[in-house]
């Protein structure tokens, strides 16, 4: 087997240096070439089959597959296996998920969870910029990406800076592109933090995935052009539909 590593893969494909390959990883990139040459959309033979062609048990055939599906490299289709697309490549920016969705040629969307205004509390006010026990609003929507279930979405900003949200705005659309047009509010800049976690059993039934799918959790505080601080995001991404992009420059 050819484990030569190609530009932007594992160091020597991921085989140790020992030169023992576990035979699910063997199985895994014999499979990875299979995906690449069926192409996206494209129909994997059975689980029997390929156990049978690559002489190895159902359980390992499974195992390697596992890696190939958290990976986003296949998905599940009915009782079968299909290719995967291309990853959605979402910019570290404050740019909204809608700009980021469109610019590769996709439909965002969003679906309403919730909108509910409750007394903020006090770790929540700074962030926010209002006062403990003052209306906050918190709206929970699924993000859509042409009608795929991609991410959830909880939006955290105060009444008295966007009043009358669950009266004038559309849930569909985006929320930055409200507080500009409607309300003269600009984004200045932001805190992000990204971690990886699993998907709570409502979480991952709401965005319709495994629980053991590893997620993507960004933690956004965002402020204005004057540095009041406006909002807190926090969102779940597939992990096996998304990867971040982000370009940096020398300071100083």
């Amino acid at each position: 087997m050819n484990y030569q590593s190609t530009p932007g893969g594992p160091v020597r494909s991921g085989v140790p240096e020992h030169g023992r390959v576990p035979k699910y990883y063997a199985v895994k990139a014999k499979l990875a070439l299979v995906v690449d040459e069926l192409g996206e959309g494209g129909v994997l033979p059975t689980e029997r089959e390929l156990a049978v062609r690559y002489e190895v048990s159902r359980e390992t055939l499974r195992q390697a597959l596992r890696e190939l599906l958290l990976e986003g490299r296949v998905r599940r289709q009915g009782r079968g296996t299909v290719v995967a697309g291309p990853k959605l490549e979402q910019p570290l920016s404050l740019a909204s998920y809608t700009e980021g969705v469109r610019r590769q040629g996709l439909r965002p969307g969003r679906a309403l969870i919730s909108l509910d205004r409750f007394p903020c509390p006090d770790a929540l006010a700074p962030e926010v910029g209002a006062e403990p026990g003052d209306p906050v609003w918190h709206m929970e929507r699924l993000l859509l990406a042409d009608g795929e279930r991609v991410g959830l979405e909880s939006t955290y900003v105060s009444e008295a800076r966007v009043p009358r949200l669950n009266a004038e705005f559309d849930p569909d659309s985006s929320f930055y592109a409200h507080l500009q047009d409607r309300l003269g509010i600009t984004f200045g800049d932001a805190d992000e933090r990204i971690e990886t976690v699993l998907a709570t059993p409502r979480e991952a039934l709401l965005i319709g995935t495994p629980p053991a799918l590893p997620m993507l959790l960004l933690h956004r505080l965002s402020r204005d052009t004057s540095g009041r601080p406006l909002e807190r995001v926090r969102t779940l991404y597939r992990g096996d539909r998304f990867s971040f992009t982000a370009h940096l420059g020398r300071q100083g």
